[in-house]
């Protein structure tokens, strides 16, 4: 995809490059000045533009198999999207993070620290799902507002085991902390060499049960979930707030079909809002912007 123009200059680049270089301690100090804000406010609801899928190895948009890889052109659509009406904030690995908090793109954003990122897509490992981003005592040390991981389930594969138990105690901990943690889970399975999620109703609600139940606190936990055709038996299997995720863009798909699955779940029963990424950051006309503020319209 070709690149965007967008609010970053070549001077703020400058800068971003010269502090990682020359200054790293500014990056802290960035992230400690940013100005907060309540997590929830108004109507209660959250619209996050999701950027962690390049630390995954994930790329690819598309027919695009290196649309992420240009960092200046993922900062400026980033940046492009952080500026509209009802966007609350950002989720990403801590690379993104500090990316965004040294160019002052994260006062007053809801800032979401990614934290599992070791089960790289493609890999054999992938379902051995280890903890390589930000924990929970480094979320509360940059001040982030809120924690994210991926619970894969794979009853097939024995990398289960080790992934669940440890994202039972990121829960655990981040009850402890009082910091809101987002658990996005699916139901796996190995195909021809892949990780292919089932979205079936059945497997989606066990995943929101299996998750669910997952440290000793749940007090502080929130699902992120795909959008299926049954989604008001999903969202009864649980008094947990709920985000819904946008998913990778489909060739081929009718247009709006994903903005429709979206407003058609939006106003069920716990659903808070949006976390949406490539679909908005990567249209296929190029207008992030526009992209960004027809899916606001449906959460806000």
């Amino acid at each position: 995809m070709a690149p965007v123009d967008g609010p970053i200059s070549a001077a703020d680049f400058d800068r971003l490059r010269r502090i990682r270089a020359a200054e790293p301690a500014k990056i802290a100090e960035a992230l400690a000045g940013r100005q907060t804000r309540d997590l929830l406010t108004g109507d209660e609801r959250l619209f996050i533009v999701a950027a962690d899928h390049p630390a995954r190895g994930a790329l690819g948009v598309g027919s695009d198999p290196r649309a992420m890889a240009d960092r200046y052109d993922l900062v400026q659509r980033l940046a492009s999207a952080l500026e509209r009406p009802g966007v609350d904030g950002v989720l990403g690995t801590p690379d993104i993070i500090e990316d965004l908090a040294v160019l002052g793109l994260l006062d007053g954003r809801i800032a979401v620290g990614s934290m599992n990122r070791g089960g790289l897509r493609g890999a054999s490992f992938e379902m051995d799902d280890r903890f390589t981003a930000y924990d929970v005592d480094a979320l509360v040390a940059a001040r982030l507002d809120f924690a994210k991981l991926l619970v894969r389930i794979n009853l097939a594969d024995d990398a289960t085991a080790a992934t669940l138990a440890a994202s039972a105690d990121a829960v655990t901990a981040a009850a402890a902390a009082r910091l809101p943690i987002m658990l996005e889970p699916f139901m796996s399975a190995w195909e021809a060499g892949r990780v292919v999620n089932d979205l079936s109703t059945d497997a989606v609600i066990t995943s929101v049960a299996i998750a669910s139940g997952l440290g000793a606190s749940s007090a502080y936990s929130w699902l992120k979930l795909p959008v299926i055709d049954d989604m008001a038996a999903v969202m009864s299997a649980t008094t947990l707030p709920t985000l819904l995720l946008g998913g990778d863009p489909v060739p081929g798909a009718k247009p709006g079909s994903a903005h429709d699955a979206w407003a058609g779940a939006i106003d069920l029963p716990g659903v808070k809002g949006l976390v949406v990424g490539r679909t908005l950051l990567y249209p296929e006309d190029g207008d992030v912007p526009s992209a960004v503020d027809r899916a606001a319209a449906i959460v806000h």
